[in-house]
C-alpha cells in the first residue's frame, strides 16, 4: 500500500500542478485586455487624427504635441464661434476595430488648467457613425480614469441630424472607428488648454473561460476521486491477497499437529495450540498446565518451529481463522466471528484484523468478495484446521 500510496501522491501533485497552469490561462484569457498607449501587438493599430469645428463655421483649434505613440498629448483652445464647439484629439483605428470584447478603459489624464472632459466612441450603427460619449475629470497632478464602454450615452442632436429614431439607443462596440479625446461644454472657452492622456488601456471580460476551467478543475478531480478509490481498492485487494498467499506458510502449524514428531513434547504442545486457540481465556499458564510443559520450554518450541512469541503466534492463529471464516460464512456477524476465534471484544478484534491485513473485518470481507478468493481459503486454513481438530480427536 506505501507503494500505491506514493504514487497517488505523485498523481495528485501532477493533477495539482496542472490544474494551477491551466487556472493561469483561463483566469488570463478570461480578463482579456489590450494597451493602447503605448500601442501592444494584440490592440488594433491606429493613427492620431486632429478633428476641430472648423468645418462647420467654428474656429477652435488643436495642436498634437507627441507622434511616437506613446502617449497622446495635445493642446486645444476651444472658440465661442459656434454654440457647441469641439476640439478633440483621436485615435482613428486604420478600419473599424472589433472592441467587443473589452467592457472598460482605463487611462491616467493630464491637464492643465484642470479641466472637464469627454471621451467619444464613434461606432458604425447601420451604416452611419454615432457617437457614442462620457465626461471625465483631469489635473496636472494626474487622474486615474476608468470608464465604463457599455454605458456611454448618445447626444440627442446626433438623432436629429441623422433622422434617428430616439429608441434606438443602444449600441456596439463590434465596429468602432475612433476614440476621442477633447474639450466638452464644460471646457473654458479662449484660453489655452494642455492635455496628456498615457497608459490607455482596454479591459475586459470572458466568463466562458472561467466555466471551462470549472468544468475541467470538476471533471479532473472527479476523475482523480474516483480513480484514486477504484485503484485503492484493487491495492487493498491485491495487499490483502498477498497476506492470504503469505499466510500459506503460516500453516504450517496445522501441519505439525498431524505430521509425527520424534519430539513428543514439541508435537504436544503444537497440538494443544492448534486445538484449543479459540478459547478466549487461553494463556500461556493454560498451555503449561495442558501439556505438562513449563513456560520457557512452550516460547522456545515456538521461536525455533515458527519464529513467534506464544502471544504473537495465538494472534495470528486467531486472525487468520477470522479471514476464513469471514469469507466462508457471510452470514455471520463480525462480533460473531470475532468470538468464535476467541475475542469477546469485538472492537479489540477490529483493532488487531486492521493492523493484520489493512482493513476492517467488513472491509476484507467485500475485498474478498470482488476478489473472489473465497474458494482459495476455503482449501487452506479451514480445512487444514479441520484435519488438525480430527487428529487430535483420534490421537485421544
Amino acid at each position: 500500500m506505501q507503494h500505491f500510496y506514493r504514487k497517488a501522491l505523485v498523481a495528485f501533485v501532477l493533477l495539482l500542478a496542472a490544474d494551477a497552469l491551466i487556472a493561469y490561462f483561463c483566469i488570463d484569457r478570461s480578463q482579456p485586455s489590450a494597451s493602447l498607449l503605448p500601442r501592444d501587438r494584440t490592440a488594433p493599430r491606429w493613427h492620431i487624427a486632429a478633428i476641430t469645428d472648423g468645418a462647420h463655421g467654428g474656429a477652435s483649434k488643436v495642436a498634437i504635441r507627441d507622434t511616437t505613440q506613446q502617449s497622446l498629448r495635445f493642446d486645444f483652445r476651444l472658440s465661442d464661434a459656434i454654440p457647441h464647439p469641439w476640439a478633440w484629439a483621436a485615435l482613428q483605428f486604420d478600419g473599424a476595430a472589433d472592441l467587443s470584447a473589452y467592457s472598460t478603459v482605463t487611462f491616467l489624464a493630464k491637464c492643465a488648467p484642470a479641466n472637464s472632459l469627454i471621451l467619444n466612441v464613434t461606432v458604425v450603427d447601420g451604416g452611419a457613425a454615432k457617437p457614442a460619449m462620457t465626461f471625465f475629470s483631469c489635473d496636472e497632478k494626474g487622474t486615474p480614469v476608468s470608464l465604463d464602454l457599455t454605458r456611454l450615452a448618445i447626444p440627442e442632436w446626433w438623432y436629429d441630424a441623422e433622422h434617428v429614431d430616439l429608441s434606438r439607443r443602444a449600441y456596439t462596440l463590434d465596429r468602432v472607428v475612433k476614440l476621442e479625446f477633447g474639450g466638452s461644454q464644460y471646457s473654458p472657452r479662449d484660453l489655452d488648454a494642455h492635455v496628456e492622456i498615457g497608459d490607455l488601456t482596454l479591459h475586459g471580460r470572458d466568463d466562458r473561460y472561467l466555466v471551462a476551467l470549472a468544468v475541467i478543475l470538476v471533471t479532473g478531480w472527479s476523475a482523480f476521486g474516483i480513480g484514486f478509490f477504484r485503484a485503492q481498492s484493487r491495492a487493498l485487494g491485491a495487499t490483502v491477497a498477498s497476506r492470504l498467499r503469505k499466510d500459506l506458510s503460516f500453516v504450517a502449524y496445522r501441519q505439525l499437529t498431524v505430521e509425527p514428531f520424534e519430539d513428543k513434547e514439541k508435537a504436544d504442545i503444537l497440538r494443544f495450540i492448534a486445538t484449543h486457540y479459540a478459547q478466549s481465556g487461553l494463556d500461556l499458564d493454560g498451555v503449561a498446565a495442558g501439556t505438562g510443559a513449563g513456560r520457557s520450554r512452550i516460547n522456545d518450541v515456538l521461536k525455533a518451529e515458527l519464529g513467534m512469541t506464544f502471544a504473537g503466534y495465538l494472534k495470528k492463529l486467531r486472525l487468520t481463522e477470522a479471514a476464513r471464516l469471514l469469507i466462508d460464512q457471510a452470514g455471520a456477524t463480525v462480533a460473531e466471528i470475532a468470538y468464535s476465534v476467541g475475542y469477546a471484544n469485538s472492537s479489540y478484534f477490529n483493532k488487531l484484523f486492521k493492523e493484520e491485513y489493512g482493513c476492517s473485518p467488513k472491509g476484507f470481507r467485500n475485498l474478498a468478495s470482488r476478489l473472489n478468493t473465497a474458494t482459495d481459503l476455503s482449501a487452506r486454513p479451514g480445512a487444514a484446521a479441520r484435519h488438525a481438530q480430527a487428529d487430535h480427536a483420534g490421537a485421544e
